[in-house]
């Protein structure tokens, strides 16, 4: 994986710290929208790491392959990965 490590171990420390905090929220039988928005937040942090995963897919893994049979395997899995979203 080429995406800048860093980055995304803070995002998903992040998002795992949000959880943590998610779960207590539960077992203090906290306000649903208030876990809810919670919810929504950890959604955003994984969607800005995968979008992070991607781009470094794109620039990296897509990019080499694009003078090679390899090229249609890695559109194939990008368009997967899209259906998905």
């Amino acid at each position: 994986m080429q995406a800048d490590v860093k980055k995304m171990r803070r995002l998903l420390r992040t998002a795992q710290g949000q959880i943590d905090g998610i779960l207590k929220m539960m077992d203090e039988d906290r306000y649903c929208v208030d876990i809810s928005n919670q919810l929504l937040s950890v959604e955003a942090i994984i969607r800005k790491a995968n979008k992070l995963v991607l781009q470094e897919h794109l620039m990296h893994c897509v990019k080499n392959a694009a003078d090679t049979e390899e090229l249609s395997e890695k559109m194939d899995e990008l368009v997967k990965i899209l259906d998905r979203m």
